[in-house]
């Protein structure tokens, strides 16, 4: 179905197989559904599906992984296979906004989000928690969450929970200012053309790619 008047709507479908996970993912940018987020991991299904729903796209997600190891592999694949889907439904990332950023509160937590969709992965994330899980997922893993996307979809986030008494409530704030400053990032423009004075948004020809995280214990 075509949306935003008669455009055809950007979508990206990828899918990962590995020794250790299996990451099937569709991601459509035009069109807010329901969705379903399936992880094996119930907290991280909550937090991802919240960051769909409120960046306005539907995902569909399904992935399987060795959680009798632990939550890593799955988290961060889900990540990379999110990161990657978003790069194609992006295309050249003609016609888009491409900056975004957001504020999100959840009771007494506070989160902001910065997005660019520069073509450069980088992303500093600080989400100030103090519990060692949240769930059945370890804290550590959902700033790298943040990080595998930002390195796959080559993106640059700047992710901080101001304050917040509650690690849920950080965490659940954060992932909800990240899925509106990317809405408002991929969101298209009234004009066309790359949004860049370089006229590409891309690595710039390096094949290397890079992501800073910074974790707050």
């Amino acid at each position: 179905m075509s949306t935003n008047g008669g455009e055809a709507p950007r979508t990206g479908e990828r899918s990962r197989r590995t020794l250790e996970t299996r990451v099937e993912i569709r991601v459509n940018l035009d069109s807010r559904g329901p969705g379903h987020v399936d992880t094996g991991l119930p907290f991280l299904d909550h937090m991802i599906g919240a960051a769909a729903f409120h960046g306005g796209m539907t995902l569909e997600l399904r992935a399987r992984g060795d959680l009798n190891v632990d939550d890593h592999h799955t988290v961060e694949d889900c990540g990379l296979v999110f990161g990657d889907a978003l790069r194609d439904a992006l295309g050249e990332r003609s016609g888009i906004r491409r900056f975004g950023y957001a504020y999100a509160p959840l009771d007494e937590a506070l989160a902001r989000a910065v997005v660019d969709l520069s073509g450069r992965p980088f992303a500093s994330v600080d989400l100030g928690l103090r519990r060692e899980m949240l769930g059945t997922v370890a804290t550590e893993n959902l700033s790298h969450f943040f990080a595998s996307v930002a390195t796959a979809a080559r993106l640059t986030l700047h992710l901080d929970v101001i304050r917040g008494d509650n690690d849920h409530h950080r965490a659940e704030a954060a992932f909800k200012a990240f899925g509106l400053a990317l809405g408002e990032a991929v969101a298209r423009r009234s004009t066309a053309g790359i949004p860049s004075t370089k006229g590409v948004l891309g690595s710039g020809g390096d094949s290397r790619v890079e992501a800073l995280e910074t974790v707050s214990r």
